[in-house]
């Protein structure tokens, strides 16, 4: 709800165990803090580079940074999956407004090493400037470079040439070790400049490897973690490790391994991942004890999430799988699944909290793992176009009241409280006496009923399958709450008076009491309020959502200090954006999105978005009298809530035109299919081993395309053979990944195409690996004698995961085997995949498709001899079929519009699409498959001020007629604002 016409109208313990790491003791020497307890006072500042020394220690209830305890609010990104630096500030900053303090990423090996021994952290794949981008944002780091990720990328991060290597990953085995601590180097070679222990930047914590649950009772996996913790250590890295326990199994807990006799820097995390249906469990320092009670693993460091399910990854659709899209992974994890879970993890004493994922993003290229495809949208918070959802509301509020009440670091729990028909936790600070209780309901009906508390009974609803964070004896600034029915948001001090924000559902009615021993003077600011003095309480009322905010104001009484009491719903909360300046704390009401403010004398400049018409209103220092928008001063009005506002509307977002798609160019390819073409320029696939953990046939050559060197996309095999009179059948045993295809010529003739996964009981799943076998009838006129040629498209889905440490990534990808049936023909074998690694795009980017090696994707490609065409089509055609066109984007200067790319067909069409955006492969459409029709084209690459070129590489399996069918552009969102986009 933007600020409306209405708002204008109305408004006349013990020592604490840690690391001092990086002060004098050097890195990794402990120390503890003087005095029964940790500093109580505000939360740390939001962090930035300010080249002074920082220490980071903790305790059993929080990290203590600089002696101030900190609550870590993290949300998951990946730099990998949104290939356009200018939008990473984009997204960082919508974290940072919206209550997050800090980002965690992956460093995905695969994406920065496209051969052994070399490295690329340039461009799209520019870490340092990404860690400059999140200190500049104001978000701490928690790094985490592997070397495994999982992540649902390929192969689980490892690049594509460790599978045809020798050694065995995630071991101790020393071949494997000098790779990783390769690796390692480069990473921590950067990673280092950017410490905060240093003053020079913000990595608060580094992770070692990821969710690791192989070998953990024997000494191949302790020396393999005792490894990496020396081999970060050695490189300079101070700050806290930790690793991520896949569930809540006590795994890799302080002292588990050996860190070469250095005692703390060392922190305890679990992933979670619960479904929708499961009733929160109680796996904090206040659930069930044992190593199988989640933090209660490691009763001396704080509660620690690495990885939190903000939404759930979606497979592919089809007879195996049954991805449904990711609107539905949003609506089953709404922002109820978000307070019933993240508020049972607060209550559980947890303190670092990792939002897996915030933004998603794209799986662009041959990044994806087989099990997902090209969108990793995750049903995030912030979604794969970089729009805010409702998702969001729990993660503004929650954020907000973490950073800014220091109440919530330090939570013990208290007497049991029961109230009919809820879960109840009941918790203290011990230090500042607030009570925190909160109400889960599990059941799907709401219920209405009092809960007990320390300030009375309180009556409460809660709706079915949600929860609600009550506080008594909450300080709001220089007063006291006795009790509200409504939990807090935040508490500031802007300018000379306190302002407390409450939030809750919309229709709920706001019952709020505050101590007051003197009868204050109070004034009800907007006409929904209601208030009453009575017995040294003040009693206010406010409905939430009836027209945005309802503002009270609490004067003199026992303090001169103005209290203004601000009451929202989720939809008016998350446009309510505390901001810190060196000048003092705002608090901005109105915009989508406010990205930066600073003051400048009298004047407040603010940059931001807007998706809507709306108003603005500042409450900040005394004397402002100016406000600025993107630029452009505002007419404003002092208010009596001590706030400036605008006496106008700002206008609406502009409209944006996007053009038909049309004067499309088609050429059909594969001249590898016919008996002439000439591959004597291809390697000669002639190995007799491998250290693929798929079997080499007796007998047979090495086919597999990871020994050759071709480790992403698609590959090509010629055999000729001789001999092949009685051939009858041909068999070609192939593996791919999940929705991984064949396609088969014989003298260019088709023999047939053949999909994986296919719904018959010849396909065999070999740890983890989808491999089948397609059998092909010869004609009786191709079995002549003399030499005829077998070409052979494999159509692979990437490499497999290693989450189990059995080197499942080295499982083969391509043909496997070739047998026949009626003759023992002799074939020598060529294979083709991928040219060149890309030095823009990557080796991921590409990959062996005759056009992708002849550059038909890229903008330059002259296609005026190209058959002119129209959509929709349908054809019959085995192989692969390029089109191609061009069109131009005339999007508004000051508007941030998301684009994607929708195509849509007869599902019964056999077909699928790569799609190339200006040579950048977006991902892959598979038209009789599905879940996914729209592509996220991504700024920077796309030119919403300029033209663009499309390409879509189309494999055609022949057994259906094929498209494409409709192929259009979409507008997934667009905003007044947004960040400069720099092209790519």
């Amino acid at each position: 709800m933007a600020l409306s016409r209405r708002s204008f109208s109305a408004l006349a313990g013990s020592a604490a165990l840690g690391l001092a790491l990086g002060g004098s003791g050097g890195p990794g020497a402990p120390s503890a803090y003087a005095g029964s307890s940790a500093p109580t006072g505000p939360a740390p500042l939001p962090p930035r580079v300010d080249g002074e020394r920082h220490t980071i220690g903790y305790d059993r209830y929080s990290l203590l940074v600089d002696g101030r305890r900190l609550v870590v609010w993290s949300g998951e990104m990946h730099p990998f999956r949104l290939p356009s630096p200018s939008l990473w500030r984009d997204v960082l900053q919508k974290m940072r407004a919206h209550g997050y303090n800090a980002v965690s990423i992956y460093v995905a090996w695969n994406y920065h090493s496209p051969a052994p021994g070399q490295y690329d952290f340039s461009g799209i794949r520019d870490l340092d400037l990404f860690l400059r981008t999140a200190a500049e944002t104001g978000l701490y780091v928690l790094l985490r470079p592997g070397p495994y990720i999982n992540a649902e990328v390929d192969g689980g991060g490892f690049p594509g040439w460790l599978t045809a290597t020798r050694g065995t990953a995630r071991t101790d085995d020393p071949v494997y070790l000098a790779h990783v601590d390769e690796w390692l180097t480069q990473v921590n070679r950067i990673a280092r400049r950017h410490l905060f222990t240093q003053g020079t930047g913000t990595v608060l914590l580094y992770q070692i490897e990821n969710e690791y649950d192989a070998h953990v009772d024997e000494a191949t996996g302790r020396n393999y973690m005792a490894h990496l913790y020396r081999k970060v250590r050695g490189d300079g890295i101070d700050v806290p490790l930790f690793h991520n326990d896949k569930g809540r199994n006590g795994y890799w807990v302080p002292g588990s391994f050996d860190t070469g006799g250095e005692r703390g820097g060392w922190l305890y995390g679990f992933d979670g991942y619960p479904s929708p249906s499961q009733t929160p469990p109680d796996w904090g320092h206040y659930g069930p004890g044992g190593a199988k009670g989640g933090a209660t693993a490691s009763p001396a460091t704080p509660g620690f999430v690495p990885e939190f399910g903000g939404g759930w990854f979606d497979p592919w659709g089809g007879a195996w799988f049954d991805g449904k899209g990711y609107a539905e992974s949003r609506r089953t994890r709404d922002a109820a699944y978000e307070r019933r879970f993240y508020l049972t993890n607060l209550a559980n004493g947890l303190t670092l909290h990792n939002v897996y994922m915030t933004f998603g993003g794209t799986s662009w290229g041959w990044l994806p793992a087989p099990v997902v495809y090209t969108s990793y949208d995750y049903g995030a918070a912030i979604d794969e176009g970089r729009n805010v959802t409702d998702k969001i509301a729990p993660m503004h509020q929650l954020g907000h009241l973490l950073q800014r009440v220091p109440d919530f670091a330090k939570l013990d729990r208290a007497a049991d409280v029961t109230a009919a028909g809820l879960k109840v936790y009941h918790l203290t600070n011990p230090d500042t006496g607030t009570h925190v209780y909160v109400a889960r309901n599990d059941g799907a009906d709401p219920v209405t009923t009092e809960l007990p508390t320390d300030a009375g009974r309180l009556p409460i609803t809660v709706p079915g399958k949600d929860a609600k964070l009550l506080t008594t004896g909450l300080p709001l600034g220089r007063r006291t709450l006795k009790y509200a029915t409504v939990a807090p948001m935040t508490v500031l001090t802007a300018g000379r008076q306190d302002i407390a924000v409450f939030a809750g559902r919309t229709d709920e009615m706001a019952e709020l009491v505050l101590k007051c021993p003197q009868e204050p003077s109070v004034q009800r600011l907007d006409p929904e309020a209601g208030w009453a003095y009575d017995r040294n309480e003040l009693h206010v009322n406010a409905p939430l959502g009836q027209d945005g905010l309802t503002r009270v104001l609490v004067r003199k009484g026992e303090t001169d200090t103005p209290l203004l009491l601000l009451f929202a719903d989720d939809a008016t909360a998350v446009r309510l954006f505390p901001y810190d300046t060196p000048s003092g704390t705002l608090l901005v009401y109105g915009p989508a999105l406010l990205r930066h403010a600073e003051l400048r004398g009298s004047e407040v400049h603010l940059t931001g978005d807007i998706t809507e018409r709306t108003g603005m209103e500042v409450w900040g220092p005394r004397g402002i009298d100016t406000l600025v928008w993107n630029g452009r001063k505002l007419p404003t009005r002092a208010t009596l809530s001590g706030s400036l506002l605008t006496t106008g509307m700002l206008p609406d977002v502009p409209e944006v035109r996007l053009p038909e798609l049309g004067g499309w160019r088609m050429r059909t390819e594969n001249p590898e299919a016919g008996p002439s073409f000439d591959d004597s320029s291809w390697k000669a696939a002639d190995k007799t081993s491998s250290y693929s953990t798929t079997a080499v046939p007796d007998g047979q050559p090495v086919l597999f395309a990871d020994d050759y060197g071709f480790h992403y996309g698609d590959v090509w095999y010629r055999g000729s053979l001789t001999g092949t009179t009685g051939v009858e059948e041909v068999s070609l045993a192939y593996s791919t990944g999940t929705q991984g295809l064949l396609m088969a010529w014989l003298d260019g003739e088709p023999l047939g195409t053949h999909r994986m996964p296919v719904p018959d009981k010849d396909v065999t799943i070999r740890k983890g690996s989808w491999a089948t076998t397609a059998v092909f009838p010869v004609r009786e006129r191709l079995r002549s004698p003399g030499r005829h040629v077998l070409s052979v498209l494999v159509r692979r889905m990437q490499h497999d995961q290693d989450g189990k440490a059995l080197d499942t990534h080295k499982a083969a990808r391509g043909l496997t085997a070739v047998t026949f049936k009626g003759a023992s023909p002799k074939v020598r074998w060529r294979i083709q995949g991928a040219g060149p690694a890309d030095p823009v795009r990557g080796p991921m980017n590409n990959g062996g498709l005759y056009g992708e090696r002849e550059g038909w994707h890229l903008p330059g490609f002259r296609d005026r001899d190209w058959e002119k065409v129209t959509f929709p089509r349908t054809a019959r055609y085995q192989g692969v079929t390029w089109y191609r066109t061009t069109f131009r984007l005339s999007v508004p200067a000051d508007v941030d519009a998301s684009v994607g790319l929708t195509l849509d067909d007869d599902p019964y069409r056999a077909y699928r699409a790569q799609i190339f955006l200006n040579g950048w492969n977006l991902g892959q459409y598979i038209n009789n498959v599905g879940p996914q029709h729209t592509f996220v084209l991504p700024n920077g690459i796309l030119r919403s001020r300029g033209a663009n070129t499309l390409a879509l590489a189309v494999l055609s399996e022949f057994t259906t007629l094929s498209g494409p069918g409709s192929v259009r552009l979409t507008l997934l969102g667009k905003a007044a604002g947004g960040v400069p986009v720099t092209p790519v």
